[in-house]
Protein backbone atom coordinates (compact mmCIF):
# COMPACT_ATOMS: atom_id res chain seq x y z
CA UNK A 1 0.00 0.00 0.00
CA UNK A 2 2.73 2.26 0.76
CA UNK A 3 3.81 1.63 -3.02
CA UNK A 4 0.32 2.47 -4.13
CA UNK A 5 -0.12 5.76 -7.02
CA UNK A 6 -0.62 8.89 -5.30
CA UNK A 7 -3.58 9.49 -7.26
CA UNK A 8 -5.05 5.98 -6.20
CA UNK A 9 -4.50 6.76 -2.58
CA UNK A 10 -6.03 10.08 -2.80
CA UNK A 11 -9.13 8.91 -4.87
CA UNK A 12 -9.52 6.38 -1.28
CA UNK A 13 -8.89 8.60 0.77
CA UNK A 14 -11.64 11.08 -0.86
CA UNK A 15 -13.90 8.22 -0.94
CA UNK A 16 -13.63 7.10 2.97
CA UNK A 17 -14.30 11.01 3.62
CA UNK A 18 -17.45 10.87 1.08
CA UNK A 19 -18.57 7.76 3.32
CA UNK A 20 -17.98 9.52 6.76
CA UNK A 21 -19.19 12.70 6.33
CA UNK A 22 -21.94 12.99 3.22
CA UNK A 23 -24.53 12.27 4.78
CA UNK A 24 -23.88 14.67 7.85
CA UNK A 25 -23.52 17.20 4.89
CA UNK A 26 -27.16 16.34 3.57
CA UNK A 27 -28.87 16.90 6.59
CA UNK A 28 -27.33 20.11 6.78
CA UNK A 29 -28.31 21.17 4.05
CA UNK A 30 -31.96 19.41 4.06
CA UNK A 31 -32.11 21.54 7.27
CA UNK A 32 -32.22 24.76 5.38
CA UNK A 33 -35.25 23.34 2.72
CA UNK A 34 -38.00 25.64 2.10
CA UNK A 35 -40.15 22.65 1.34
CA UNK A 36 -41.71 20.30 3.76
CA UNK A 37 -40.24 17.45 2.12
CA UNK A 38 -37.13 15.94 3.56
CA UNK A 39 -35.37 14.56 1.49
CA UNK A 40 -36.30 17.07 -2.03
CA UNK A 41 -34.92 20.75 -1.43
CA UNK A 42 -37.34 23.29 -2.82
CA UNK A 43 -35.53 26.19 -1.50
CA UNK A 44 -33.38 27.91 0.80
CA UNK A 45 -34.88 28.97 3.96
CA UNK A 46 -34.46 29.51 7.63
CA UNK A 47 -38.00 28.55 8.96
CA UNK A 48 -37.47 25.01 10.08
CA UNK A 49 -34.96 26.55 12.91
CA UNK A 50 -38.03 29.45 14.36
CA UNK A 51 -40.20 25.95 13.94
CA UNK A 52 -37.50 24.09 16.47
CA UNK A 53 -37.13 27.09 18.54
CA UNK A 54 -40.82 27.56 18.70
CA UNK A 55 -42.33 24.35 19.90
CA UNK A 56 -42.63 23.42 23.69
CA UNK A 57 -41.80 19.87 23.62
CA UNK A 58 -38.65 20.03 22.08
CA UNK A 59 -37.68 23.24 24.17
CA UNK A 60 -38.45 21.22 27.20
CA UNK A 61 -36.25 18.31 26.15
CA UNK A 62 -33.37 20.46 25.51
CA UNK A 63 -33.41 22.24 29.07
CA UNK A 64 -33.68 18.76 30.78
CA UNK A 65 -30.80 17.80 28.61
CA UNK A 66 -28.90 20.98 29.69
CA UNK A 67 -29.63 20.26 33.43
CA UNK A 68 -28.43 16.60 32.68
CA UNK A 69 -24.70 17.89 31.30
CA UNK A 70 -23.82 20.66 33.37
CA UNK A 71 -24.55 18.67 36.48
CA UNK A 72 -23.16 15.49 35.41
CA UNK A 73 -20.14 16.88 34.20
CA UNK A 74 -19.03 18.68 37.07
CA UNK A 75 -19.94 15.69 39.27
CA UNK A 76 -17.99 13.66 36.95
CA UNK A 77 -15.20 15.86 36.49
CA UNK A 78 -14.73 16.44 40.05
CA UNK A 79 -14.57 12.79 40.86
CA UNK A 80 -12.60 11.77 37.95
CA UNK A 81 -10.15 14.32 38.72
CA UNK A 82 -9.60 13.18 42.25
CA UNK A 83 -9.77 9.21 41.12
CA UNK A 84 -7.16 10.18 38.57
CA UNK A 85 -4.51 11.73 41.06
CA UNK A 86 -4.98 8.72 43.44
CA UNK A 87 -4.61 6.01 40.93
CA UNK A 88 -1.97 7.28 39.35
CA UNK A 89 -0.21 7.89 42.94
CA UNK A 90 -1.07 4.13 43.59
CA UNK A 91 -1.01 2.72 39.97
CA UNK A 92 2.30 0.58 41.22
CA UNK A 93 -0.10 -1.10 43.72
CA UNK A 94 -1.69 -3.05 40.85
CA UNK A 95 -3.94 -3.17 37.89
CA UNK A 96 -6.88 -4.46 38.90
CA UNK A 97 -8.62 -1.31 40.48
CA UNK A 98 -7.67 0.32 36.87
CA UNK A 99 -9.67 -2.42 34.98
CA UNK A 100 -12.99 -1.68 37.25
CA UNK A 101 -12.55 2.32 36.92
CA UNK A 102 -12.59 1.85 32.70
CA UNK A 103 -15.13 -0.81 32.85
CA UNK A 104 -17.82 1.80 31.92
CA UNK A 105 -15.56 2.61 28.78
CA UNK A 106 -15.53 -1.48 27.31
CA UNK A 107 -19.00 -2.51 28.67
CA UNK A 108 -21.69 -1.76 25.78
CA UNK A 109 -24.25 0.87 27.13
CA UNK A 110 -27.02 -1.65 26.83
CA UNK A 111 -25.79 -3.52 29.25
CA UNK A 112 -24.93 -0.53 31.45
CA UNK A 113 -28.06 1.01 30.99
CA UNK A 114 -29.61 -2.76 31.64
CA UNK A 115 -27.46 -3.21 35.10
CA UNK A 116 -28.09 0.74 36.60
CA UNK A 117 -31.89 0.48 35.70
CA UNK A 118 -31.85 -3.09 38.13
CA UNK A 119 -29.79 -1.17 40.50
CA UNK A 120 -31.77 1.91 41.19
CA UNK A 121 -34.63 -1.06 40.90
CA UNK A 122 -33.80 -2.97 43.77
CA UNK A 123 -33.00 0.33 45.43
CA UNK A 124 -36.68 1.51 44.93
CA UNK A 125 -35.58 4.43 43.61
CA UNK A 126 -37.85 6.61 41.76
CA UNK A 127 -37.01 7.27 37.93
CA UNK A 128 -36.54 10.76 36.94
CA UNK A 129 -33.65 12.93 35.84
CA UNK A 130 -31.68 12.63 39.11
CA UNK A 131 -31.37 8.97 37.84
CA UNK A 132 -30.44 10.21 34.39
CA UNK A 133 -27.76 12.33 36.23
CA UNK A 134 -26.56 9.60 38.36
CA UNK A 135 -26.20 7.04 35.43
CA UNK A 136 -24.36 9.73 33.25
CA UNK A 137 -21.94 10.31 36.10
CA UNK A 138 -20.97 6.77 36.17
CA UNK A 139 -20.97 6.65 32.24
CA UNK A 140 -18.48 9.81 32.03
CA UNK A 141 -16.17 9.22 35.22
CA UNK A 142 -14.04 6.70 33.29
CA UNK A 143 -13.93 9.41 30.02
CA UNK A 144 -12.74 12.18 32.54
CA UNK A 145 -10.20 9.98 34.82
CA UNK A 146 -8.53 8.73 31.48
CA UNK A 147 -8.33 12.10 29.92
CA UNK A 148 -6.56 13.41 33.31
CA UNK A 149 -4.54 10.15 33.29
CA UNK A 150 -3.20 11.02 30.17
CA UNK A 151 -1.46 14.39 31.80
CA UNK A 152 -0.44 12.66 34.64
CA UNK A 153 1.98 10.83 32.97
CA UNK A 154 3.82 14.04 31.98
CA UNK A 155 3.73 15.26 35.25
CA UNK A 156 6.64 16.04 37.40
CA UNK A 157 5.72 15.19 41.05
CA UNK A 158 8.85 16.80 42.69
CA UNK A 159 6.95 19.79 42.97
CA UNK A 160 4.06 17.89 44.70
CA UNK A 161 7.46 17.30 47.04
CA UNK A 162 8.68 20.84 47.15
CA UNK A 163 5.09 22.10 48.72
CA UNK A 164 5.36 19.31 51.12
CA UNK A 165 8.51 20.18 51.80
CA UNK A 166 7.49 23.84 52.46
CA UNK A 167 4.67 22.69 54.80
CA UNK A 168 1.89 22.91 52.56
CA UNK A 169 -1.37 20.78 53.56
CA UNK A 170 -2.23 17.54 50.87
CA UNK A 171 -5.16 20.34 49.94
CA UNK A 172 -3.11 22.99 49.51
CA UNK A 173 -0.75 21.02 47.14
CA UNK A 174 -3.80 19.68 45.30
CA UNK A 175 -5.96 23.21 45.19
CA UNK A 176 -2.57 25.42 44.62
CA UNK A 177 -0.14 22.78 42.83
CA UNK A 178 -1.28 19.86 40.76
CA UNK A 179 -4.76 21.42 39.70
CA UNK A 180 -3.33 24.11 38.10
CA UNK A 181 -0.92 21.91 36.24
CA UNK A 182 -3.82 19.61 35.31
CA UNK A 183 -5.60 22.28 34.49
CA UNK A 184 -6.10 21.88 30.32
CA UNK A 185 -6.81 17.96 30.50
CA UNK A 186 -9.52 18.82 33.39
CA UNK A 187 -11.27 21.12 31.42
CA UNK A 188 -10.24 18.66 27.89
CA UNK A 189 -12.30 16.11 30.17
CA UNK A 190 -15.23 18.15 30.88
CA UNK A 191 -16.01 19.33 27.63
CA UNK A 192 -15.49 15.55 26.46
CA UNK A 193 -18.15 13.98 29.54
CA UNK A 194 -20.01 16.92 28.82
CA UNK A 195 -20.80 16.05 24.71
CA UNK A 196 -21.30 12.46 25.77
CA UNK A 197 -23.71 13.26 27.90
CA UNK A 198 -25.81 15.54 25.62
CA UNK A 199 -25.83 13.19 23.21
CA UNK A 200 -26.17 9.92 25.05
CA UNK A 201 -29.54 8.26 25.06
CA UNK A 202 -29.63 4.16 25.48
CA UNK A 203 -28.80 5.19 29.00
CA UNK A 204 -31.02 7.83 29.89
CA UNK A 205 -33.44 6.06 27.96
CA UNK A 206 -33.79 3.19 30.51
CA UNK A 207 -33.06 5.37 33.40
CA UNK A 208 -35.63 7.98 32.79
CA UNK A 209 -39.13 8.26 34.60
CA UNK A 210 -42.51 8.19 32.53
CA UNK A 211 -43.57 11.64 31.46
CA UNK A 212 -41.64 14.80 29.46
CA UNK A 213 -40.34 15.77 32.56
CA UNK A 214 -37.02 13.50 32.20
CA UNK A 215 -37.54 13.05 28.20
CA UNK A 216 -33.91 14.41 27.17
CA UNK A 217 -32.80 15.64 23.53
CA UNK A 218 -32.08 12.41 22.59
CA UNK A 219 -34.95 10.58 23.47
CA UNK A 220 -37.49 13.63 21.85
CA UNK A 221 -35.50 12.88 18.94
CA UNK A 222 -36.01 9.12 18.94
CA UNK A 223 -39.67 9.77 19.62
CA UNK A 224 -39.98 12.18 16.48
CA UNK A 225 -38.44 10.30 13.90
CA UNK A 226 -40.78 7.31 14.92
CA UNK A 227 -43.31 8.92 12.60
CA UNK A 228 -40.56 10.12 9.70
CA UNK A 229 -37.87 12.59 9.41
CA UNK A 230 -38.53 16.15 8.78
CA UNK A 231 -36.55 19.16 8.39
CA UNK A 232 -37.66 20.19 11.44
CA UNK A 233 -35.67 17.02 12.96
CA UNK A 234 -32.66 18.25 10.44
CA UNK A 235 -32.55 21.31 12.30
CA UNK A 236 -32.38 19.96 15.76
CA UNK A 237 -29.20 17.48 14.73
CA UNK A 238 -27.51 19.83 13.20
CA UNK A 239 -27.15 22.34 16.09
CA UNK A 240 -27.01 19.26 18.62
CA UNK A 241 -24.31 18.09 15.71
CA UNK A 242 -22.27 22.15 15.90
CA UNK A 243 -22.63 21.63 20.36
CA UNK A 244 -20.68 18.39 20.03
CA UNK A 245 -18.32 19.08 17.32
CA UNK A 246 -17.21 22.39 18.91
CA UNK A 247 -16.69 20.68 22.76
CA UNK A 248 -15.02 17.85 21.37
CA UNK A 249 -12.70 19.96 19.06
CA UNK A 250 -12.15 22.70 22.38
CA UNK A 251 -11.25 18.89 23.76
CA UNK A 252 -8.50 17.88 22.05
CA UNK A 253 -7.37 21.09 21.57
CA UNK A 254 -6.77 21.54 25.38
CA UNK A 255 -5.80 18.13 25.76
CA UNK A 256 -2.80 18.04 23.37
CA UNK A 257 -1.69 22.04 23.59
CA UNK A 258 -3.13 23.44 27.00
CA UNK A 259 -4.86 26.69 27.94
CA UNK A 260 -5.52 29.18 24.90
CA UNK A 261 -2.76 31.90 25.00
CA UNK A 262 -0.34 28.95 26.72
Amino acid sequence: MRNAPLPLMLAILAGVFAFLYLPISVLVALSFNDGGLPTAWTGFSTKWYGALFANADIMGAALNTLIVAVISTILATLFGTLLAVGVEIRRRKGRFLETLIFAPMIIPDIVLAIALLSFFSLLGVTMGLHTIILAHVVFNLAFVCSVVRARLKTFDWSIVEASTDLGAPTFTTLRRVIIPVLSPAIIAGALLAFTLSVDEFVIAFFTAGAGRASTTLPMQIYAMIRFGVTPEINALATIVMGISVLALTLSQRLNRGGLPGQ
